[in-house]
């Protein structure tokens, strides 16, 4: 073990023999406890706290990301534990490469809860998964290798405004420290130019992914690569790290560091690292976002704070001193300055989720449109009336929606009429008990408590299975459950470009091309308009990252569910008003 360690301190070792010791040290840690593997982690693989003490802007935008939350995300582990289960482990670490590629680098063992990973894993999509790859990759499905060294290694970047190098010559102004041995901020000592960090091909890797049957799970390049935005040269940096969320209008500037409360390059173009999208996190707000102060406490111990509870906040604790509320507070929480002081980092928590509600609202309404209603004679009374709205995707990238494919994410159009006194008389896109659509899959359309919304407007693609009996039917996942007593998913003896699928799985996609319009027709029954008068025509279109019965397919918590919920929003909503004639 010191021989290592020696090997390793010298610096002499190409990056792949360092990887294949990293790899072995993590299963001896794992088999024996070895306290130097934490060590390991840290030292070769620099967490984003390290990074946000000079990049202390692009920190806080990446703390909230989709990126940042790849390896926290509960509804991930939950799929990834379930599908996994589902195929008899023959998924093995497909999914955790791109969630969690550090901890996959280190040897942690694909289904390790988040507790007992390395604090880089928990970090997902971390500042070094980007800027230490050295090498161009492209349709890899995440198999791409992050360079190990310590925080004071190169990093990868465009390479543009060398001002790394005024900031090195004078370490006293700076007060920097270029090696374990200096005293000071800790700091890269050099940037090494990567031409491809800038280009779409970039992002390939793990956001154009498919599956062992070859179904297409990420999808974004192939619609990027026939989309008008790539025909014009636009990036994926453009409108995803851009000034305005989800449109090439340019980037802003902004510092590319400060270092001993110096600005450096303050009027450097700035690539946001919130990189804008429509995905939501649904974890503990002590967990996520990423924040230096959070890891005061446990996962474990942030999952008994009652954070909904309002534990910390000076109602509750008055309440509490007062005795009008009584809780049986865990021991960790029996403390009420514990509970304050928690409650500080969970404010703070929450005020960052707000800004990133607002992020995700605006990447939705910039990439979408809806006009109408329009239809061609007025409604009248007693009779049957028909109309439609156009919905756009305004987007020139890729589909909407677009991203991963399946069961999630949805976007739908909700449009209902009420009556001149105000009451709801026709409606399709409503929702059940549980929140989910009123179609197949609705666990209250089963049980014949709703009806079958038959007008539904919806993008949401879905996989389609045949099984033993019947014809094709929607599945959450592209596992032919009644075709193998143990279901695997395995390649076909028959390539898929003879068959144009895998077998016995297809894709029904519904999503809208860039720049494409589709109608969303309606037909309301001659019994809605009983009396003349206005009648409100209210429209929006909903989204949300997963349907509540993927989640129960996939064993979620109704926390989760609940949280899932909360973060659904309503895009482009508007009514307008139209006269029923007798």
């Amino acid at each position: 073990m010191k021989a290592v360690f020696s090997l390793i301190a010298s610096r002499i070792l190409v990056p792949g023999q360092l990887l294949s010791i990293c790899v072995s040290l993590a299963c001896h840690a794992d088999e024996t406890g070895d306290p130097h593997f934490d060590l390991l982690s840290e030292e070769s693989y620099p967490r984003a706290a390290q990074c946000g003490e000079c990049h202390t802007q692009i920190y806080r935008e990446w703390a909230s990301s989709n990126h940042a939350y790849s390896s926290i995300s509960p509804m991930f582990h939950k799929f990834e534990q379930r599908i996994n289960e589902l195929s008899s482990g023959t998924v093995g670490a497909f999914c955790v490469r791109c969630h969690q590629q550090i901890g996959t680098q280190l040897g942690e063992p694909r289904e390790a809860p988040l507790w007992e990973r390395s604090g880089i894993a928990r970090e997902g999509v971390t500042c070094i998964t980007c800027h230490r790859i050295a090498e161009e990759y492209g349709k890899v499905n995440g198999a791409r290798v992050v360079e190990a060294g310590d925080i004071h290694q190169p990093v990868t970047g465009s390479g543009r405004d060398g001002v790394l190098d005024q900031v090195l010559a004078d370490p006293d102004t700076y007060r920097i420290a270029t090696s374990a041995e200096e005293r000071g901020t800790p700091i890269h000592t050099a940037v090494r130019p990567f031409q491809q960090i800038e280009q779409s091909e970039f992002c390939v890797s793990c956001h154009q992914v498919a599956v062992h049957p070859n179904i297409k799970l990420e999808v974004v390049w192939d619609q990027y690569r026939n989309s008008p935005a790539f025909k014009d040269g636009v990036t994926c940096q453009e409108c995803h790290m851009g000034k305005v969320p989800g449109r090439a209008e340019g980037y802003t500037t902004a510092p590319v560091a400060i270092v001993n409360g110096e600005e450096i390059n303050p009027d450097r173009q700035h690539h946001n690292h919130a990189f804008y999208g429509p995905g939501y996190p649904i974890a503990h707000p002590g967990i996520f976002p990423h924040h230096p102060d959070n890891e005061q406490w446990t996962i474990d111990e942030w999952l008994q704070f009652d954070w909904r509870a309002g534990w910390g906040t000076l109602e509750f604790e008055e309440a509490i001193e007062e005795g009008t509320i009584d809780v049986a507070f865990p021991e960790m929480w029996e403390d009420p300055i514990d509970r304050e002081d928690a409650r500080f980092v969970i404010d703070e928590a929450l005020e960052m989720l707000e800004e990133k509600r607002q992020l995700r609202l605006e990447v939705m309404n910039n990439g979408s449109k809806i006009e109408g209603p329009f239809f061609d004679a007025g409604p009248r009374v007693g009779q049957s009336f028909t109309f439609h709205y156009k919905v756009t995707n305004t987007n020139a990238g890729h589909n909407l929606p677009s991203g991963s494919l399946g069961a999630q994410p949805e976007i739908w159009l909700n449009v209902a009429i009420t009556d001149p006194e105000g009451k709801n008389v026709w409606e399709s896109g409503y929702v059940d008990s549980a929140g989910d659509m009123a179609d197949l899959h609705s666990q209250d359309v089963a049980a014949g408590l709703i009806e079958h919304d038959d007008q539904l407007f919806n993008l949401q693609t879905k996989f389609l299975t045949t099984n033993v009996k019947g014809t094709d039917r929607e599945m959450p996942l592209p596992v032919n459950l009644d075709i193998d007593q143990i279901p695997f998913l395995r390649p076909s003896a028959v390539p898929t470009t003879v068959l144009n699928h895998p077998p016995f799985i297809r894709m029904e996609g519904r999503s809208l091309p860039p720049l494409a319009s589709r109608k969303a027709k309606y037909s309301v029954p001659a019994e809605v308009f009983k009396t003349p008068g206005a009648y409100r025509f209210s429209v929006r279109l909903r989204s949300r990252a997963e349907p509540i019965y993927f989640m129960r397919f996939v064993n979620a918590t109704r926390e989760m569910e609940r949280a899932m919920n909360e973060w659904m929003i309503d895009i482009h909503p508007y009514a307008v008003e139209i006269d029923v004639q007798p």
